[in-house]
């Protein structure tokens, strides 16, 4: 029977060393908080059944909107004043879970691939403990007191260590509960942990690019990268159109507005998101909205299509992409768009989690032409721009 395996995500410190007025782990690196790609990795990795975030108490707010959208987080615990505080209570927090692995990651560290997801679970599995780690390229010397050379290293031993750092869940709870009864809190990482317990940790390859975002200069290298990796950039066009019916109300980008008369339709019938969702399905190749959610499918009778455009947002995330910008026109002599522009720009960079100055929407009527003029229904253009890695398929 495979393992059940869990990760617990440490994000509870407040990590101003790198600039900025938020704690590193909510900076963005290409318009994207730098915990949301980390958080992502283990949702989307098969073998993964459950992923716990572990927060700083004063986060809740900034921690919801830098996951928005994402399905299947547990609900975060806070940390505690200490690294190895904060790892505890995310590893108490999974007892409901019952794991028989768990993971335990910076959440700082964004580039984590897939493989070394998959390696740190294998290495679990056949030891109980092991962390990952990189060979030393460098020379390493000791220095004494005067900052003078004592002594050259020998570098074919030495790595530097990474996460996700991978144990038996029971094992690695009962450290924990060893080293708080002992009075011990001070251990940099659990490995370490592992060692002043005597536990023998093995050492598995790591990454390179699995970097721990530390300075601002480790955040400006990482926005190159991030921005060069993501060369593929594509954009994809939809459109919708819906009749007025009875109602007291239309669905405008994610938005109720009052309105002399509904509007017809399977779900909520919101043009604006139907057509970002197309733009967006569009720009990726993956068909549209009916194929996904067929209008036959009872299910999505009244449906919110704040759904559907979270899942098509998900898509691009799933192949590893951002969503640039998100561009909608649309098409009435009313109701007023106006007054609700910017609650409608709110909502869908709330839904697509990308910042709202990656959001447009504007608004035109048909100069009294045509259905919409007739004030028969409205009309929604959108236009999304997305950037993939790559392909070498």
């Amino acid at each position: 029977m495979p393992a059940k395996v869990a990760a617990v995500i440490v994000a509870a410190g407040r990590g101003y060393r790198a600039g900025g007025d938020m704690p590193k782990q909510y900076r963005e690196i290409a318009g994207e908080p730098v915990i949301r790609p980390t958080l992502a990795a283990f949702l989307a990795h098969p073998q993964i059944a459950a992923v716990q975030p572990v927060i700083h108490a004063d986060d809740e707010q900034i921690f919801r909107a830098a996951t928005a959208g994402l399905e299947h987080l547990l609900p975060p615990v806070p940390g505690g004043a200490t690294r190895q505080a904060s790892v505890r209570a995310g590893l108490q927090a999974l007892r409901t879970a019952a794991p028989d692995l768990v993971l335990i990651h910076d959440a700082a560290r964004p580039f984590l691939s897939a493989e070394l997801i998959t390696r740190a679970i294998a290495a679990a599995r056949q030891h109980g403990a092991a962390v990952p780690a990189v060979a030393v390229t460098d020379t390493v010397k000791k220095v004494d007191e005067r900052d003078m050379v004592s002594e050259t290293l020998d570098r074919s031993r030495l790595r530097t260590v990474q996460t996700p750092q991978a144990f038996a869940y029971d094992v690695i709870v009962e450290l924990h509960n060893r080293a708080a009864a002992a009075g011990r809190d001070d251990f940099t990482d659990d490995a370490a942990l592992a060692e002043w317990a005597g536990h023998q940790v093995n050492v598995f390859d790591g990454e390179s690019s699995n970097v721990k975002l530390t300075t601002n200069d480790d955040f400006e290298r990482a926005e190159a990268l991030r921005m060069a990796a993501l060369g593929d950039v594509r954009t994809g066009s939809g459109f919708d159109v819906h009749a007025f019916g009875d109602g007291d109300h239309v669905m405008l980008a994610g938005v109720r507005v009052p309105h002399s008369r509904g509007v017809t339709g399977h779900s909520d019938a919101d043009v604006a998101l139907h057509a970002l969702v197309d733009a967006i399905l569009g720009a990726l190749a993956e068909g549209d909205i009916g194929v996904h959610f067929p209008p036959s499918d009872p299910q999505w009778r009244g449906a919110s299509s704040d759904r559907f455009l979270a899942f098509a947002c998900e898509r691009v995330r799933a192949r590893s992409g951002m969503i640039a910008h998100l561009d909608v026109t649309i098409v009435c002599e009313a109701p007023r768009v106006g007054p609700h522009r910017d609650a409608m720009r709110a909502r869908i960079a709330a839904i697509a989690g990308i910042p709202i100055d990656r959001v447009a929407i504007k608004a035109t009527t048909s100069e009294k032409m045509g259905f919409t003029g007739r004030a028969e229904g409205l009309v929604a253009m959108a236009t999304a721009t997305v950037r993939l890695p790559w392909s070498r398929t």
